[in-house]
């Protein structure tokens, strides 16, 4: 009697078993599905829009958004947020438009054009002092990420319209005869064929995926991330690490600014408005949890291609710009709901492991 009542039961658990892995599946890749979709329905919906060259160009210009959804995650990965990506962008380009039109020394009666590499270098620091200050404030002063940040966000704006009084710099061709051949290289030249923003794209990504997969600081970006109490008393330097993600989130606004201002051959204040919303909307649909703790370097860049290819895809086809913004917010909405669907239920319940990140977070 029992083995003719058992036999039922199991085949409904493998059922069912079967049909929570297809669901786990599907949430779980949903950023991939959703990008080949796309993909599949704007080839159908253009012809031009499947090609080569095609998706070389969108790829640079989704390298922008990558760069920025990269140090946006290693931010949320730390159950933080960071609004002032947009702004920093914008900053650290007027920084570097400002550098190559030529430093003048009045008093000297010269005027000292930088080579490129150190343009990019003190770009980049200006990246990360604006994180510092966002990492201060969050980790030792304990002021809410959103609104330090948010403080930050128009700091950081400001002051490059007071540097521009709100002009462009236009002229980004530096003085080749004296070393500074410009930033033209950055935006248009390719490598083997591959635009050279989405080169340092891969290479940013590389370098994010090794430091939380192959680092003791990736594990305790995740830890801090996954229960921060119980990382502190497990002696992870919590306030160091949040410090540490915020200015690395300022370096890679900042190459994005070098990036955005070599495609555009100029460098302007208003660059970058609502691009700290497009970079978290890459994060959640590349599958972050917004509450920290999980989230992979491969999901936010399948995350940014979505953003992008879907944005792109639309111009093709002559979509007005006020339904795209409606699609690309019911995509981000739709990304949200699926989080909350994905994670619900599956909150860690206590101290979190040091030695390795929880499974299913650590980048691919």
């Amino acid at each position: 009697m029992s083995d003719t009542t058992t036999a039922p039961n199991q085949a409904q658990g493998d059922v069912a078993s079967a049909d929570f892995d297809l669901v786990k599946l599907l949430l779980e890749g949903r950023a991939f599905f959703a990008l080949i979709a796309i993909i599949i329905a704007f080839s159908l919906l253009s012809p031009v829009y499947f090609s080569l060259n095609n998706f070389l160009i969108m790829s640079s210009h989704v390298a922008i958004f990558g760069l920025l959804a990269l140090g946006m995650m290693l931010v949320i990965l730390t159950g933080g947020i960071d609004l002032s990506v947009g702004s920093t962008l914008a900053l650290s380009g007027v920084v570097a438009g400002f550098l190559m039109q030529g430093v003048s020394l009045e008093m000297f009666g010269v005027v000292l054009y930088p080579p490129v590499w150190v343009v990019v270098i003190l770009t980049c620091g200006v990246g990360a002092f604006v994180g510092l200050i966002n990492g201060v404030l969050v980790a030792f002063f304990k002021v809410p990420a959103f609104v330090a940040t948010l403080g930050l966000l128009y700091v950081a704006r400001g002051v490059a319209l007071l540097m521009t009084n709100g002009l462009t710099y236009n002229n980004l061709d530096g003085s080749p005869e004296l070393g500074n051949t410009g930033f033209e290289w950055l935006g248009f030249n390719r490598l083997l064929g591959v635009p050279i923003g989405v080169i340092v794209l891969a290479l940013v990504a590389i370098a994010c995926s090794l430091m939380l997969n192959r680092s003791a600081l990736g594990r305790w970006i995740y830890s801090t991330g996954g229960n921060e109490r119980a990382a502190e008393l497990s002696g992870v330097q919590v306030k160091r690490v949040k410090v540490t993600v915020y200015i690395l989130s300022g370096i890679c606004s900042a190459i994005a600014g070098l990036v955005l201002s070599s495609q555009l051959t100029s460098a302007g204040p208003t660059a970058g408005e609502t691009y700290e919303l497009t970079a978290i909307a890459a994060v959640v649909i590349g599958g972050a949890a917004l509450t920290g703790g999980r989230g992979t370097v491969r999901g936010t860049l399948l995350g940014a291609f979505v953003i992008g290819f879907l944005s792109d895809g639309l111009v093709i086809i002559g979509v007005s710009s006020y339904w795209q913004t409606v699609f690309t917010g019911a995509v981000i909405v739709l990304a949200v709901l699926l989080n909350s669907i994905q994670y619900r239920g599956g909150r860690r319940k206590g101290p979190a492991k040091l030695s390795s990140p929880q499974k299913g977070t650590a980048s691919e």
